[in-house]
């Protein structure tokens, strides 16, 4: 991939509360809110407990900063470590890089999908691993009793198991890992503020690629994808197919216990409040759909050029403070700088976010 690339700066000390996300979950806020309040006793301690251990994970960041202490190989690297069902990080390790596969399905998953991840970036962007130098890629399955919630730390992924009654285990998506190693790309790169459009934008971008990571492993092109982000993370008894819809925000779920899909698809139905980081995970759905709108235009396999436009967005154009308009404007002028100005692949990422109000 041409370019000319930006290094990455290791790390930087500055205060995390609204430069970076301390703990960047799959499962929103607003999700566990409406389970504590709807769900029966059960289900209001799992959703309460998966709460408090955000919170004190985010007590950690805010202590630490934006220092990272996983070291880098250099090299392709996956560790898998397993908890034992406590809070201890990073656990006893389980699988290596190369090891065979395990007899524990969690392990493999998280194994696979971290590998998956680190194939999209190193073949089609020519990125080694979340920092580009390698980081090694350690997650820890079974973490916490029926933890309902999967993360990244600034170091490492973290996965429960989830309660059975509301989500499966969440090694079970390659998108929602995917998604959170994503994270950790925006964190070493573009560093968007995790507070409003700034941040609604970081987890748009980790949408995007992790639904690239699993359009890849299944060969799917643009107009064959789902376009959902956690399809298959929540157990059958609940109304819903997913956590999330690029292709049509709001419409993931709608359930009695955990409410319905807030996203908006346009700005005219933006969240304005101060829940959820000013709604980063709510109107992460109008960039999600303007992504969703330029790779279906511009055809073929969304990760060779829509995903091209929007990872050197990531990589060299963002700062930690670009809203939606940024996003739209540096996109479109990318393509053209890819594609040539006026091509039919400039006027779809144009079109895409006229589509959902931007421009």
């Amino acid at each position: 991939m041409a370019r000319n690339k930006k290094k990455s700066a290791g790390f930087k000390y500055e205060h995390p509360l609204v430069s970076r996300c301390p703990i960047c979950c799959i499962i929103p806020p607003h999700i566990l809110e409406h389970v504590v309040v709807n769900g029966n006793p059960q289900q209001r301690n799992w959703a309460f407990r998966t709460l408090n251990v955000s919170a004190q994970f985010r007590g950690r960041r805010d202590v630490i900063g934006t220092v990272s202490f996983a070291p880098s190989p250099g090299e392709k690297r996956r560790t898998i470590y397993d908890a034992k069902y406590g809070q201890q990080l990073p656990g006893t390790l389980v699988r290596g890089e190369g090891d065979p596969p395990s007899s524990d399905i969690a392990v493999n998953e998280a194994y696979d999908a971290a590998g998956a991840t680190y194939d999209l970036f190193y073949e089609i962007f020519d990125r080694n691993s979340v920092d580009d130098k390698g980081l090694r890629l350690d997650s820890t399955v079974h973490y916490g009793v029926k933890y309902d919630n999967a993360f990244w730390n600034g170091d490492q992924m973290v996965y429960g198991d989830g309660d059975g009654e509301m989500f499966q285990r969440f090694t079970t998506s390659i998108d929602v890992i995917g998604h959170e190693l994503t994270h950790g790309i925006t964190q070493y790169e573009a560093g968007l503020q995790y507070y409003g459009e700034p941040g609604a934008l970081n987890e748009s971008f980790s949408d995007v690629f992790g639904s690239l990571v699993k359009q890849k492993s299944k060969n799917q092109t643009a107009q064959e994808a789902d376009w959902l982000i956690g399809e298959g993370l929540l157990v059958p008894t609940v109304k819903g197919v997913a956590l999330r819809s690029m292709k049509a925000p709001g419409t993931a779920y709608d359930d009695p216990v955990m409410g319905k899909d807030p996203q908006p698809a346009h700005v005219k139905d933006k969240y304005t409040g101060t829940d959820d980081n000013g709604g980063v995970h709510i109107n992460s759905g109008i960039p999600n759909h303007a992504f969703y709108l330029a790779a279906v235009s511009i055809g073929g396999y969304a990760w060779e050029k829509a995903g091209k436009i929007w990872y050197i967005a990531l990589r060299d154009r963002l700062k930690a403070k670009a809203d939606f308009k940024k996003a739209a404007s540096v996109t479109i002028q990318i393509a053209g700088e890819l594609y040539g100005n006026g091509s039919d692949d400039q006027k779809a990422v144009q079109d895409a976010w006229q589509k959902v109000g931007v421009i």
